[in-house]
């Protein structure tokens, strides 16, 4: 009687409640978590047989990395807020490797520098079971071995193949845990890098099948969809007009360590564009003819030497077909080139959260692309860089 008089006693008082109200607070709290992380970076690069100053300096066609001098990479924060159900992340960069990664979103702002600039990553997750996590929202793409941020990649410059993959998704992707080892993922997204809104009305569908083991892991990755959406102010086709078809992509990344000392990695991938179709007026005809695209492969090898030092090796093959990609490579008549490159880098630890990457890097086309110091065409371009990274 003594306990049913204490309970109705602070029911009337109103301290149950918030006692209650307290607890669950307190419980939600330790169940929630708010993070922040990021880098900055900064690099100088130089070219050993080719100009490096005005209209003329000379860079491979990849991204990030390849302005001369003393150059700025980018400043990366990333804000994380983590739940047991559910969470969000807010991944801000400036700076030019930011600008570069997020090319695709000034459309908000009318093709001028908008906020969205500024969003590498802007997204809200829902953990549906310990098997299920749903994402929507704008995220990094699943394809490919590389990433933006340098902290992710031994190389500071990048390859090829990522530099014409996609970067980043704006739509809604299922992540499903099949078992221990295995994951699979399936997403509907905008076209490509077409991050703030959908300008196109079309969609692309995106796809990933995984393995992973304590030794390394594989994913075999697809996208495919029209990426095109060349429309009239007014959302009607332009007349007279060749629209690109759509584009189909597939990409295998492994990497595993052979040693406590010694990690082996590859990627491989191939992308084609349809021939498309022709609009004229309101008739809409299939044109003939093979696709455009390019494909490539590309091994990375890497060993620690000792606590501070790893070095690391990438070469990478990369080719172009019918026209795809034009100014990236140098091409026949007939729009077909290729490209190899060997980067050999080093990661020197020089604090927790420093770490210096100098790096060497030629870069073979089979066309005439680069120009030498006397200006004349040549095939081949020699530089070095020396990247400083600062993680937290």
């Amino acid at each position: 009687m003594k306990k049913y008089f204490l309970i109705t006693l602070c029911l009337s008082m109103g301290y149950l409640p918030v006692s209650m109200a307290q607890e669950e607070s307190t419980e939600e709290k330790e169940e929630s978590a708010l993070t922040l992380s990021g880098s900055v970076d900064a690099y100088f690069r130089t070219n050993f047989n080719a100009p490096n100053k005005g209209e003329n300096a000379q860079a491979p066609a990849s991204s990030f990395g390849n302005l001369p001098g003393f150059s700025l990479g980018m400043a990366n924060i990333i804000a994380t807020y983590e739940g047991k159900k559910a969470g969000v992340v807010a991944d801000l960069v400036f700076g030019p490797r930011g600008e570069d990664a997020v090319f695709g979103s000034p459309l908000y702002a009318g093709g001028l520098a908008g906020s969205s600039q500024i969003v590498n990553q802007l997204y809200v997750y829902w953990n549906v079971s310990d098997a299920v996590t749903l994402t929507f929202g704008n995220f990094n793409t699943f394809l490919g071995y590389e990433v933006i941020s340098p902290t992710g990649n031994f190389n500071y410059s990048t390859s090829y193949m990522f530099s014409y993959g996609p970067f980043s998704h704006t739509g809604l992707k299922a992540d499903f845990a099949l078992s221990d080892k295995w994951s699979l993922t399936t997403a509907i997204m905008n076209p490509t890098d077409m991050t703030e809104f959908n300008a196109s009305g079309t969609y692309t569908l995106g796809g990933q099948l995984g393995y992973s083991t304590d030794a390394g892991s594989t994913f075999l990755n697809f996208v495919y969809g029209d990426q095109d959406g060349k429309l009239t102010d007014d959302g009607s086709l332009v007349g007279n007009q060749t629209s690109a078809g759509k584009t189909f992509q597939v990409d295998l990344t492994t990497g595993f360590n052979v040693s406590d000392a010694v990690y082996v990695g590859v990627n491989t991938t191939y992308n084609t564009t349809s021939s498309g179709e022709i609009y004229t007026g309101s008739d809409i005809k299939d044109t003939d003819g093979d696709g455009s695209g390019f494909l490539g492969f590309a091994g990375y090898l890497q060993a620690t030497t000792s606590e501070k030092f790893a070095i690391g090796i990438r070469g990478e093959y990369f080719s172009v077909f019918n026209g795809g990609l034009e100014g990236v490579v140098g091409v026949n008549g007939e729009g077909d080139g290729n490209v190899f490159a060997m980067t050999l880098s080093g990661n020197a630890k020089i604090s927790k959260n420093l770490t210096l990457i100098p790096e060497l890097r030629l870069d073979s086309m089979g066309e005439e692309f680069f120009v030498n110091k006397d200006l004349n065409p040549s095939k081949s371009l020699a530089s070095f860089l020396i990247a400083a990274v600062f993680a937290f």
